[in-house]
């Protein structure tokens, strides 16, 4: 049995008349005799009866239509849905992400994705760095939004928006009276900050740039997440180094202030192995046109 004999046979039972179904189909009615014959070979039973008044279909044609239209929908649904998972529009993809970019790319991200590709559908990990390069060399990942700078073998990063770090302090907190925070204000002040595990190669950049100011930057504490450190931050504990964006939904008491200290390539990108499938190339396609929508980060 084909598909091709089924929609032969449907179109003729629509029709009962050979030679306007032969039309419908664009084929001679010879062929179209020759297709309904080798369905009824192939089911055993005879589904049209053919005589001088016309055709009309047997109690088996009646049975088999509702199938036949049945197996012809869902062969056109199989179709449909691999022709739009080739070209990305459906399947899932593991992203993992890193704090930073829970207050504006993500959700941004995620808008935007389920208004052009409502197809896929986003298994979402909060991972730092580190951990998101494993995964992505031994395939549990297929994407992360990462922590730049960030230089591994075999994983390609885009930058998506730059991120200047602040400074948490609790609000009444000396340095608060500045609007800018200079490298210098920190000298011999502890301060908490992300631990290098974590962000290894923004932890070294941290230090050169204050190196090159001077100031021998001095920890208080290294924290895994900066939802610790904001807390403690706000316990009035002292003061913190955050990324701008990790530090915009603050707890309250809490305020920042800009610090004056450049860490170029410092920022929030998108990090992959290959883009091999559809849905990938798909998902980079909504990243580009997430950035040319002046999300507040660029690409």
């Amino acid at each position: 049995m084909e598909l091709k004999h089924l929609r032969a046979f449907v179109i003729l039972a629509e029709e009962l008349h050979f030679g306007r179904a032969a039309a419908r189909l664009h084929i001679v009615q010879p062929a179209l005799s020759a297709q309904i014959q080798a369905l009824e070979e192939s089911v055993q039973a005879r589904l049209f009866e053919r005589d001088r008044h016309g055709v009309a279909l047997t109690e088996e044609g009646r049975l088999m239509l509702p199938e036949a239209l049945a197996t012809l929908h869902q062969a056109a649904r199989t179709r449909e849905i691999v022709k739009r998972s080739s070209d990305g529009e459906v399947g899932m993809l593991r992203v993992a992400f890193v704090s930073s970019v829970l207050a504006q790319l993500l959700p941004q991200l995620l808008r935007t994705l389920g208004e052009e590709l409502p197809g896929i559908e986003l298994e979402l990990k909060d991972l730092p760095s580190p951990l998101q390069v494993r995964a992505l060399l031994d395939n549990s990942l297929d994407f992360g939004l990462v922590r730049l700078p960030l230089a591994h073998p075999g994983v390609k990063t885009r930058m998506l928006f730059e991120e200047p770090l602040v400074v948490a302090m609790p609000a009444g907190h000396p340095l608060c009276a500045k609007p800018i925070v200079q490298a210098s204000d920190l000298h011999q002040r502890p301060v908490f900050v992300l631990a290098r595990k974590f962000a290894p190669a923004l932890h070294d950049l941290m230090l050169v740039a204050f190196h090159s100011e001077g100031v021998l930057l001095e920890f208080a504490r290294e924290l895994g997440e900066f939802t610790t450190l904001l807390a403690l931050v706000a316990s009035g504990l002292g003061v913190g180094l955050v990324p701008a964006q990790a530090a915009s939904a603050l707890p309250p008491g809490v305020v920042t202030r800009p610090l004056a200290l450049k860490l170029p390539g410092v920022g929030i990108g998108l990090a992959w192995v290959g883009l091999e499938s559809g849905r990938k190339q798909a998902f980079m396609r909504v990243i580009g046109r997430v950035g040319e929508a002046g999300g507040g980060f660029r690409l």
